[in-house]
């Protein structure tokens, strides 16, 4: 009796390592919409970095002053580009749909994925507003 309760112990235990592990598989490896539009840059550098690196003179402009001296990251013929670390997901979505709004310009935001967890915010924005163009800058 008392081996059969301890096999059922052992049965609950394994299935659940099994099911948490495929849940941890699968949130680690999510594939965003925007796959196509990982680049991958060095680690460890400041946010202005990245921004110098990816909006060039014959992409867009840096630093584009609007009438109400806010500023948008990179402006490109199309896109008003906000440019954030992951875990600021929900601040880049604001600033990039207040800057599309004064530019008239499609919303963009480019996350800087520090590591591999930070796809959950990938996931947020997608969630949000399926309108934004979503950037991805892998820096680790």
């Amino acid at each position: 009796m008392r081996k059969k309760y301890k096999n059922k112990i052992v049965s609950f235990f394994v299935s659940f390592i099994l099911i948490a592990s495929g849940i941890l598989y699968f949130q680690l490896n999510y594939v965003p919409k925007s796959l196509y539009n990982i680049q991958s840059m060095k680690s460890n550098q400041t946010e202005s970095y990245y921004v110098n690196q990816w909006c060039t003179p014959s992409f867009g402009k840096k630093e584009f002053r609007l009438w109400d001296m806010t500023r948008v990251d990179c402006l490109t013929r199309d896109y008003a580009i906000e440019f954030d670390f992951a875990k600021k997901w929900a601040e880049s979505i604001g600033q990039s749909l207040y800057y599309a709004e004064m530019t008239h310009k499609k919303p963009a935001v480019v996350l800087i994925l520090t590591n591999l967890t930070d796809m959950r915010y990938v996931k947020r924005v997608e969630r949000v507003n399926k309108d934004i163009q979503i950037f991805l800058i892998k820096a680790f």
